[in-house]
């Protein structure tokens, strides 16, 4: 099949590779052609086939086949907060892979849901209701003021304050 010369109808898009009409808003709900997709397995199926190229542009890969995707904000979402048996913060994230929390790059976003960067800080992602609690159960106060994240016997410090968590 030949590929599609000139410009397609009005109204119309050829869904290319470069062009495919797949985009995840802000919210972390996917697109197509402005149409949301609701079916919980493609969604988990695009959730966990989306990387990050070498270039810093985002694809679906599914097998063989791939194509680039708008991606408005955070890539992922942090599914569930765990400390491992060596006391570090792990995230599970919605690609289905696993990080270690990058401590100072948690956020508070304007509508009040915690962020940080993932996959060595290429990417960022958003936190899910039930990751933000869990991340709140590890949270104490520092004697000194701020905040302490508690893994095991050990106390990070987080840049983060009561005041920006309570939003």
């Amino acid at each position: 099949m030949q590929p599609p010369t000139g410009q397609p109808p009005a109204g119309k898009r050829w869904h290319t590779r470069e062009d495919s009409g797949i985009r995840l808003d802000a919210r972390l709900r996917w697109w197509h052609d402005d149409e949301p997709i609701e079916h919980p397995k493609i969604i988990e199926l695009f959730n966990a086939s989306l990387i990050l190229d070498d270039t810093g542009r985002y694809q679906l890969r599914i097998g063989n086949d791939w194509c680039f995707v708008e991606v408005a904000d955070a890539a992922y979402e942090v599914r569930t907060v765990d400390v491992t048996p060596d006391e570090r913060v792990s995230i599970r994230l919605s690609d289905r892979t696993a990080d270690v929390l990058d401590l100072p790059t948690l956020a508070v976003e304007p509508d009040g849901v915690l962020s940080c960067r993932v996959k060595q800080g290429r990417a960022k992602a958003r936190f899910s209701r039930d990751a933000q609690y869990q991340l709140g159960q590890l949270l104490e106060a520092a004697p000194e003021g701020g905040l302490l994240l508690r893994a095991g016997e050990r106390r990070y410090p987080v840049a983060l304050s009561l005041d920006e968590l309570a939003g």
